[in-house]
């Protein structure tokens, strides 16, 4: 008969196995969180990838910014009853700054500081067809240096409801359209009386833009005047302000400077020179340009010229003549797209020797063809010359 302990042994564990099977276990349990651990990294990876590609995530980086902080600089909070306060997490101005120019960060938490003390106060006059994918990042570039008010004169694509609403919602722009009644009041313009400009009178495209650039910085002076500004510039949407020479790279510190009894300020303008023919944003991709022959040696001028013009008549494609900044006082006039005067005097006028205007001149071939196109002018040699004033625009429309 077996023994009490012989019953009980089958019962027992045996240690060797016990463990081996706990071994087992731990492994498997190793196994399973390390299959874990590398799986989840690799799908929220996916997943991110997959949401970022639709256009479907949210920038970390806004949500640790102060509300409205994605807007362009100095943006208010929308009130609500802004055309820009609505339930939807991504507005007109964000969804630009998102997709047209991400080399100019308009919306990420950009602090500009425009105290009602800081001197001098500078503001820009243009007037533009453009849309936002131009105007903004240009706009962005000048707040940055120091521009704190835009007086922008607005057709076409510039004064549509999407692009002007936009537009608007920034403080320190005015946009003007060009209403029959805006006509009307440039119609009494002082202008029409100017010897110098009545060439241009009642001519088509580049003739009549040229008189409208001149009616439009008249009233913009009348504007300036009454925001307290104290200098003033005319550009065009293609033109940034190269501020060199100042002790920053300010616009605002380079005025600064200008002696008291400086009128005026002309900036020399640069030339693009594109390399590509496949340029989307000519401010971040085009970085060579042709030197004013005012910033030049006259040795290096003349020793290059020929291999620099490449056939073309001129020096450059287009104006060679600069643009210039006006004290805002008693008397100014528009002298022209490019000059500011005075009924009452001659200006005091220098003129910078390293800073510059940035023409950002046909970087992009659409440039071309809507220079051509927004003129309604037929492709003959008699229309292009009547609606052209330069020899390289006449080549392009004929």
């Amino acid at each position: 008969m077996p023994s009490h302990h012989q019953l009980h042994v089958p019962l027992r564990s045996n240690p060797s196995s016990s463990s081996s099977f706990a071994s087992l276990s731990s492994n498997s349990f190793l196994s399973k969180i390390l299959l874990l651990l590398t799986l989840l990294p690799v799908s929220l990876a996916a997943i991110a990838f997959v949401l970022q590609w639709r256009g479907g995530i949210t920038d970390p980086a806004s949500l640790l910014s102060p509300p409205g902080s994605h807007h362009f600089p100095g943006m208010a909070d929308p009130s609500p009853l802004s055309p820009l306060s609505h339930s939807s997490s991504a507005s007109d101005c964000l969804n630009l700054g998102r997709t047209s120019s991400p080399s100019f960060p308009y919306y990420h938490n950009w602090k500009l500081d425009y105290a009602a003390n800081i001197k001098p106060k500078i503001c820009i006059t243009t007037s533009t067809s453009a849309g936002l994918e131009q105007i903004l990042p240009w706009m962005f570039y000048h707040k940055v240096i120091g521009v704190t008010n835009f007086f922008l004169f607005v057709e076409g694509k510039a004064a549509s409801p999407e692009v002007s609403k936009v537009l608007k919602s920034i403080p320190g722009v005015k946009v003007v359209y060009r209403t029959k009644e805006l006509e009307e009041q440039q119609a009494k313009s002082r202008i029409w009386n100017e010897t110098w400009l009545a060439g241009f009178f009642y001519k088509p495209c580049n003739y009549e833009l040229f008189v409208k650039q001149s009616l439009n910085m008249e009233m913009a002076i009348v504007m300036a005047r009454d925001a307290g500004m104290e200098w003033i510039l005319h550009l065009d949407t293609d033109e940034l302000i190269h501020p060199a020479g100042a002790r920053e790279y300010s616009l605002r510190q380079l005025l600064l400077e200008v002696p008291g009894n400086v009128d005026m300020v002309i900036f020399p303008n640069y030339e693009s020179s594109v390399e590509r023919d496949d340029i989307k944003e000519p401010f971040s991709e085009v970085s060579m340009f042709k030197k004013n022959y005012d910033h030049l040696p006259k040795d290096t001028y003349f020793g290059n010229y020929k291999d620099s013009v490449r056939g073309n008549p001129n020096y450059f494609l287009t104006y060679g003549n600069g643009k210039s900044a006006a004290r805002i006082q008693d008397h100014l006039r528009p002298n022209g797209a490019h000059r500011w005067h005075n009924y009452m005097k001659s200006p005091n006028e220098i003129k910078l020797e390293e800073a510059a205007v940035l023409h950002y001149t046909y970087a992009k071939f659409s440039d071309l063809t809507s220079r051509r196109d927004r003129c309604g002018c037929k492709p003959t040699k008699e229309d292009v010359k009547r609606c052209f004033m330069l020899e390289f625009d006449r080549s392009v429309s004929s």
